[in-house]
């Protein structure tokens, strides 16, 4: 074609095209933006229905609560019953009713609309898959479009800047060869740069990258789910979308602003504030508390993250390692637990864009040669450690330890490879949600491990001396932060105890236990005659197993002992039972298959298995089936389920039978919970623990004698 035809007619087609182009391109570039607004709106509109119904439910003497002086008994004789009544009125409509003037009006609608705007602060969205309204659907529907755009425009905003720029450069140059008359008596510069212009918008339009766009815009442009899909979507990915909820919800998703900050001193939130987090790698928003985390570990080098079980402690890892990356460093390393080495492998690579390399098992060799070429992260456990053989001057750039605590005990072989490899590194971060389980010794092992001058300012003194003072010295070393301060949407979490009393049988059982002294027996006892006429517990366990199956809750069960599961699933359908010689592989299958299952299921684990490192938010009820020794171990397991990603109440069914050892060993427990909240979580607790340095001994033994002399055996 020569260039006498391109002008006119052909010109303003290409020119059509181009705009049009343009303007599909700019609607790709702001649909995410789109979106966000109609989502924003939405969870107001939720919000302030939530609001709405807490106020009609409100009686109007609640304002007393305020301790105003207010004449409300004459707004009720008038009709004004709730707060809602007398927040929607104007302070001359009450003017109006007998007794109350015009003075006192105002100030009745001023106080009620301050509890309005109160109200309005705490309240959180939450989204529930088992009431699931109109308004929450369509709230949820927008979120579930918002975050498949900004999956796909994400990777594409730089791209389309640039194109929409060139675009409009072409078009402007171009548009003299809208016309003939004007190309006539244009420049002879400017005809050329008309055509070169006309010619590119050509073979933009032609090009593969346009079509690619189109798909983009054709693939925005998806029905919606139905409800089912919606939920159950919602259900397997309820972390992600909490995220985005959390953001919607703005200031008001974080409760307290210094609990999130895990109420470190002045000058280390200040020093984390202004360290920068390079997110270009990761696939995943972080929560704000995450992005603090992660800037506390960049900046200050070596530290514990003793954030509570649930929390996301994997990703803020996984984003200081991506941060670190994105830098140009290479060489991470995370040392864990057997039973979470695929967990590991898993989230790195669908959290992120850093290779993970097993360092386990069958081509543990070669896989140590490939990460120590390429980079990426190595993941191993630490049993396999101290077999590793890594080059006398390589240093990682960042040593991540899972489950800190089992490294708590500086005699053990695995302490001293994991502190070696630690001391070799350039960074580390321990991630542990108990970093002290019975001795406070034990947090000042961690302590060493990273600083051993912050360590050895945490003398016995500090620790008898009060738990404030102590948290105060490791605070450059320790953040942590709970639950219920930065997880506003975390449903509620209900725990009871569910006590029973003997039978003939599993009495019986229990004594023969107790005369012989055999505790193991003492502790299964309601278990042992595996019928449910004959076994207090199981036969509770099994009403709280019908109870779920009619609501549709999934059920985990949790206990030390093989034979309790396996009286469990004699009687129920289970998956598992999933148990230390399972697998980790099988355990995350067991998991996976678990929850893949729409409907009511249950879950059989050993707790020491089971409540280490998975993820399982698709149970909302726990039921532990004897108490534990230390506090940590059910905590951990209570945090399979009730952690971030959750979208259910959580009910925990801790079975208990009178007059037996569970009661021993409950006051064992207890007495370590009492001094993990003194000194290592955040609490305005002001005294000291008397015994908060005794030794462990052999409290299994004394359980037992106590419980002879109680029976007289």
């Amino acid at each position: 074609m020569d260039d006498s035809s391109k002008v006119g007619g052909h010109a303003r087609a290409v020119l059509a095209a181009a705009e049009a182009f343009r303007a599909e391109a700019a609607g790709v570039r702001g649909e995410p933006d789109r979106l966000l607004a109609l989502a924003a709106a939405q969870y107001q509109a939720v919000r302030d229905s939530l609001v709405a119904e807490r106020l009609r439910a409100m009686p109007v003497d609640k304002l007393r609560d305020t301790k105003a002086n207010l004449r409300l008994s004459q707004l009720k004789a008038a009709g004004y019953r709730t707060v809602a009544d007398v927040a929607q009125a104007r302070p001359e409509q009450l003017d109006g009713v007998p007794g109350v003037g015009r003075q006192s009006a105002e100030q009745i609608v001023r106080v009620a609309r301050a509890v309005v705007d109160g109200l309005a602060r705490e309240t959180t969205v939450r989204l529930n898959p088992d009431r699931a309204d109109r308004a929450q659907t369509e709230l949820l529907q927008l979120m579930s479009k918002l975050r498949r755009a900004n999956q796909l425009v994400a990777p594409l905003r730089e791209p389309l800047d640039d194109v929409l720029g060139r675009v409009d450069a072409d078009v402007r140059a171009a548009s003299r060869a809208w016309s003939r008359v004007r190309m006539f008596f244009s420049l002879r510069k400017n005809r050329r740069a008309a055509l070169d212009s006309l010619g590119r918008l050509e073979a933009l339009l032609a090009s593969r990258d346009v079509a690619a766009l189109r798909a983009v815009g054709t693939q925005l442009r998806v029905p919606d789910l139905d409800h089912r899909a919606l939920w159950r979507d919602y259900e397997l990915d309820a972390a992600a979308y909490n995220t985005l909820l959390a953001d919607l919800a703005g200031a008001d998703a974080v409760p307290d602003r210094s609990a999130a900050k895990g109420f470190v001193p002045a000058d280390i939130e200040h020093e984390v504030d202004a360290t920068a987090l390079d997110t270009s790698l990761l696939k995943v928003a972080l929560r704000g508390y995450q992005v603090f985390g992660a800037k506390f570990a960049l900046a200050r080098k070596r530290v514990i993250i003793g954030d509570e079980m649930g929390l996301g402690k994997t990703i803020e890892a996984i984003a200081v390692m991506a941060s670190l990356a994105a830098g140009g460093r290479k060489g991470f390393l995370v040392v864990c637990p057997a039973s979470v080495v695929v967990n590991w492998v898993n989230e790195i690579a669908r959290h992120s864009d850093l290779v993970p390399h097993r360092m386990h098992g069958a081509g543990r060799d070669g896989a140590v040669g490939t990460w120590l070429a390429q980079g990426g992260v190595g993941v191993t456990t630490f049993g396999t450690l101290p077999k590793l053989v890594l080059p006398k001057r390589f240093r990682p750039a960042l040593v991540v330890v899972d489950e800190a605590h089992y490294v708590k005990n500086p005699d053990t072989q695995r302490s001293q490879a994991v502190n070696a490899i630690v001391q070799r590194a350039e960074r580390a971060v321990l991630l542990t949600g108990t970093p002290m389980e019975n001795r406070v010794e034990e947090f000042r092992t961690l302590v060493a491990y990273l600083q051993p001058g912050v360590a050895a300012r945490t003398g016995a003194t500090d620790a008898v001396v009060g738990a404030k003072a102590f948290r105060r010295v490791v605070a450059p070393v320790y953040l942590r932060r709970n639950q219920e301060d930065v997880l506003g949407e975390l449903p509620e979490l209900l725990e009871v105890e569910d006590w029973v009393e003997f039978g003939k049988q599993d009495r019986a059982a229990y004594l023969d236990a107790v005369r012989e002294g055999n505790l193991m027996a003492m502790r299964r006892a309601a278990f042992a005659p595996g019928t449910p006429r004959g076994s207090a517990k199981l036969e509770r366990l099994l009403e709280i197993i019908e109870e779920s199956r009619d609501n549709g809750w999934k059920v985990v069960v949790f206990s030390y002992f093989h034979d309790v599961l396996d009286a469990v699933a004699d009687h129920v359908e289970v998956f598992g039972p999933l148990t230390g010689a399972t697998s980790a592989q099988g355990r995350q299958q067991l998991v996976d298959d678990f929850t893949a299952c729409e409907d009511h299921a249950v879950l059989v684990a050993q707790i020491e298995a089971g409540g280490v490192g998975l993820n399982i938010q698709a149970a909302s009820v726990v039921i532990i089936a004897e108490p534990q020794w230390k506090p940590s171990t059910e905590d951990q397991a209570i945090a399979r389920c009730h952690r971030m990603g959750q979208v259910r109440k959580v009910h925990v069914h801790r079975l208990l039978v009178k007059d037996s050892v569970d009661a021993r060993v409950q006051e064992i427990r207890d007495h370590k919970t009492l001094l993990f909240d003194h000194y290592a979580r955040e609490s305005d607790t002001k005294h000291s623990h008397a015994n908060a340095l005794d030794s462990a001994v052999s409290v299994e033994q004394r359980v037992v004698q106590a419980e002879q002399q109680r029976l007289g055996l």
